[in-house]
């Protein structure tokens, strides 16, 4: 980490030494980031691969000892001081056996806190993998193969667990690569039904003339080219589960068969005329928006209504980046094992994690999943995957996830005028990302808590300041 800035985490109730501290070391190249309890030091650790992490470990609240876990679990190539004040090092040493690369008890002096970072960063440097927190991926973190840590999908997991048990149908939303039909098996296999076969039908990738008869099946001699009798996708599935994947591209005239075949529970195949009862339930999903699909008449409202008894949405992956290193290890390790011969001990940087979490991920999992493959066929032979492995639309400035576009008009501008807009609006972000608090505001834009208040005093207008403003955090 000698040519690279370290992004380094200071988490300290003490506001004096925290303060203190983190003046010291940015004087010596790090980048500090300061959380004054382990509520935003997890908060912090969620949108952000640091480097370094320092913690006292007795902290109000949520104690040092769960920040450094879950740190380890997001980021296994994460270094770790723990700081304690009470003259035992028990605590310490059990933090140290769960990944953390030192300890240092109050009072201390600052030249063995620089000792111990410069050790473990060196440590870490020619180790350059950590296999061992890679694979303690913690079960409360999956579901059948879902992986995730982020409230939205412990809720998701909460409710698969509810529904997987029930008969009812359920109609899966997300983008694309959300991983939808990996829900749909999970749902399957947690279900009483999980004896008997899942049988997936995507109503897109199939065209309108034979998608009828992959759905229903047909009878000899039905058409040209029927020589026997085929069992429809339906059929196959009975006392099982059918996902029906893009449901939204079915036609109105096969809206019309399925809807009957749901109210039913049974179909003709095409071509006969012996009704045939089937015992399935169905799973349907789509990325497209029914709701408005309705409302434009382009899918049946009663269809709708009978396959949306109990939804579920999937956040995309954008909404959920505290995942993304859960994901990149679970990746790791499972296409690791494919490669011949298998590569078991491969990390990615924590600049190149940074960049995989700046980034906003239109295909969503199956992009990151698709972009971890490339880094490892791309790198044989390398024990960790850095930034310069990664697609050159990722390899930009991770320390901010936007950019602020700027265009000189034709006829000129006021430049102080435009600066002081930019300022407002980024002083604006900084307290709505911190719900309001000063000091954490100043912290992001890297600047003392007098100045913000200065600042924000100066720009806004007085028409737009108001109690929760103005007050003090």
């Amino acid at each position: 980490m000698t040519e690279k800035q370290v992004h380094l985490l200071l988490v300290e109730d003490e506001s004096a030494l925290r303060e203190v501290t983190a003046e010291r070391l940015a004087e010596h190249g790090y980048r500090v980031v300061q959380a004054e309890s382990g509520e935003d030091a997890l908060r912090l650790l969620a949108d952000f691969a640091f480097d370094v992490i320092i913690s006292d470990l007795r902290l109000p609240g949520i104690d040092g000892t769960q920040v450094i876990e879950t740190a380890f679990e997001q980021y296994p190539d994460i270094v770790g001081v723990v700081v304690t004040g009470y003259g035992t090092v028990k605590d310490a040493v059990a933090a140290i056996k769960r990944g953390a690369s030192d300890f240092i008890t109050k009072p201390f002096q600052f030249d063995q806190l620089l000792h111990i970072l410069s050790s473990a960063l060196e440590q870490r440097r020619l180790r350059s993998e950590n296999a061992y927190l890679r694979s303690q991926l913690e079960e409360r973190y999956r579901f059948e193969g879902i992986v995730g840590r982020s409230q939205p999908m412990r809720r998701l997991f909460q409710m698969l667990e509810t529904v997987a048990g029930t008969p009812s149908t359920i109609l899966i939303t997300g983008e694309t690569g959300t991983g939808k039909e990996l829900v749909a098996r999970a749902i399957h296999h947690n279900s009483a039904r999980n004896k008997h076969r899942f049988v997936a039908l995507n109503c897109g990738a199939i065209p309108e003339t034979l998608l009828e008869t992959e759905l229903f099946g047909h009878e000899r001699g039905a058409f040209t080219g029927a020589v026997a009798t085929r069992h429809g996708r339906l059929e196959q599935a009975h006392q099982g589960t059918l996902f029906l994947d893009e449901i939204g591209t079915m036609s109105a005239s096969l809206q019309a068969k399925l809807l009957r075949a749901l109210q039913e529970r049974e179909f003709e195949r095409v071509g006969g005329g012996q009704p045939i009862r089937v015992n399935v339930r169905v799973i349907a999903a789509t990325n497209s928006d029914l709701d408005q699909m309705v409302d434009d008449g382009t899918f049946r409202k009663d269809l709708f209504y009978r396959l949306n008894v109990i939804p579920i949405h999937l956040p995309p992956l954008r909404e959920r980046r505290e995942d993304i290193p859960l994901l990149v290890q679970s990746f790791l390790h499972k296409l690791g094992q494919e490669q011949q011969p298998p590569r078991v001990e491969v990390t990615f940087s924590q600049e190149a994690m940074r960049q995989l979490m700046a980034f906003d991920w239109p295909g969503n999992i199956r992009q990151l999943e698709n972009i971890v493959e490339r880094a490892l066929t791309m790198t044989p032979g390398r024990a960790q995957i850095d930034v310069g492995d990664l697609p050159e639309e990722m390899q930009g400035d991770s320390s901010s996830s936007s950019t602020i576009d700027v265009v000189l008009p034709e006829d000129g501008m006021e430049l102080q005028r435009y600066l002081q807009d930019v300022e407002r609006q980024l002083i604006r972000l900084a307290l709505e990302r911190t719900g309001g608090n000063k000091h954490q505001a100043a912290q992001l834009l890297g600047i003392k808590r007098t100045t913000l208040v200065e600042k924000a005093k100066r720009l806004e207008p007085e028409s737009d300041q108001s109690p929760s403003s103005t007050s003090s955090r």
